[in-house]
Formats: C-alpha cells, structure tokens, sequence
C-alpha cells in the first residue's frame, strides 16, 4: 500500500504542547498522529483517551516502558524495521 503525506497547520504554541506531552509518553508526534488514524479507522470513531494525569496508573504506559527496558537490556532498543521484521519472521518459523 502507498504512504501518502498528510499535512495541516496547527499555532506553533499547540505543536509545541503536543511534542512535549508525546514525548512524556515515549512517542513521537508523527507516531501519535498515526495512532490517530489507524484507531480512527478500526473504531469508526475516537477510540481512547491517553492523559498525563494518569500515567502512573496506566497499564499500557508501563507495559511500553517495561518493554523498552528489556529491549535495551538485551541490545535491541536500536533495531530497525527490517531487523524486526526479520526476528518475527525467524520465531515465525
């Protein structure tokens, strides 16, 4: 399938928040717009709610940042895509 660019303005002030909230969340801007998207489409319509207010308690931020520390303990926080894919392909078999 074609990727296709996806543009629109926002007041730099909002983008600005937005990073800074992503980043708090271990994501970038771009990933959480691609969140949007593909949940906006699977749940025909706005399907979550991820707010800093409950971090400590949310199961999803702790399972990522579990899995990320793993990920880094065992020298794969740096793979790319293709190396990914190619261990899913390998445990696959």
């Amino acid at each position: 399938m074609a990727n296709s660019l996806v543009q629109f303005r926002t007041e730099e002030t909002s983008k600005i928040k937005a990073i800074s909230i992503c980043e708090k969340l271990g994501i970038d801007l771009q990933t959480y717009m691609r969140m949007c998207i593909s949940r906006l489409i699977q749940e025909n319509g706005i399907p979550f709610s991820m707010n800093l207010n409950d971090l400590s308690e949310n199961k999803a931020i702790r399972a990522m940042k579990s899995a990320s520390r793993i990920a880094e303990e065992n020298g794969l926080s740096d793979m790319t895509l293709d190396e990914i894919n190619a261990e899913i392909a390998e445990t696959r078999k």
